[in-house]
């Protein structure tokens, strides 16, 4: 007779939205979760209508509900990481600091997710500022892209070079503040590499995190997909350098294994290891 399964992962939590071309969002960070081991539960914080070639409509959940959720899922299952994606609006941010606080979460991974890839707002203006002023304080690490992080430092950003400045920067700008920065670099390509700069606060040292820049169509969530990587790694204990360095060797291959779907921007692949498998056989 077959033992039953008794295996108890860690347990990470997204607190995003819901895509509904099943690309970025609660869907991507679940697939992410599940690739990598470990149990994921969610919060949503939004319903969008949405495919690769754009986002048509959005609807908020509202702030109690985002709440209620988080709480039904830490008294139950624990959580060992999360990371934030889209949060709408000032009020679901705000509601998401309190949670943070009042339940002691660690491991906080905070994607600030501004605007889609297809230039859909994600984030209503005003909740900048509740990122600036309450969850990013208290984040152990945030993953702004490129555009992102021009938008929370207000300057532009010429290339590669300027990156390591720019993680500095965004890391002194609270206090506490986050204990690392990672900007990831696929809006600067440069010498065929795609190059995300992570900065540690504690040592006051930058890591740079190597990938090719695969020429690919299907890049839709793929911010997502790292983020929650890297939460998923840090749920298991993993150093943040070396979490990050697996976030990176793993959304690398989901981009390389992306899907091509659709007449827009395609989604990564998280399971790509499963069609590596495939391949393999």
């Amino acid at each position: 007779m077959r033992k039953p399964y008794t295996t108890t992962p860690p347990v990470v939590m997204t607190i995003a939205g819901v895509d509904s071309g099943g690309g970025a969002g609660v869907a991507a960070d679940l697939k992410t979760f599940a690739a990598l081991g470990v149990h994921g539960t969610c919060a949503v914080t939004a319903l969008t209508a949405q495919n690769t070639q754009g986002v048509t409509a959005i609807v908020p959940t509202s702030p109690e509900m985002v709440v209620a959720q988080i709480e039904a899922n830490v008294s139950d299952f624990g959580c060992d990481a999360l990371k934030t994606g889209m949060l709408a609006t000032a009020e679901i941010v705000e509601a998401v600091y309190a949670c943070v606080a009042r339940l002691h979460l660690k491991n906080l991974v905070v994607d600030p997710v501004m605007i889609a890839t297809s230039g859909a707002l994600l984030l209503a203006p005003e909740a900048r500022e509740a990122y600036r002023e309450m969850l990013i304080p208290v984040s152990t690490v945030i993953t702004p892209n490129v555009p992102e992080a021009e938008s929370l430092l207000g300057h532009s950003l010429h290339g590669v070079d300027d990156l390591p400045a720019a993680a500095r920067e965004l890391s002194h700008q609270w206090e506490p503040g986050p204990e690392a920065v990672i900007i990831t670099g696929g809006h600067c390509v440069e010498k065929g590499e795609a190059t995300d700069v992570l900065y540690e606060r504690k040592t006051n040292r930058v890591h740079y995190l190597l990938g090719p820049a695969l020429e690919t169509g299907t890049t839709h969530g793929s911010g997502c997909v790292f983020a929650a990587a890297l939460a998923a790694h840090l749920s298991a204990g993993a150093p943040l350098l070396k979490a990050a360095q697996a976030a990176k060797q793993f959304t690398t291959e989901a981009l390389r294994y992306g899907l091509h779907l659709g007449a827009g921007v395609g989604p990564v692949n998280p399971m790509w290891n499963l069609v590596q498998k495939e391949e393999t056989r």
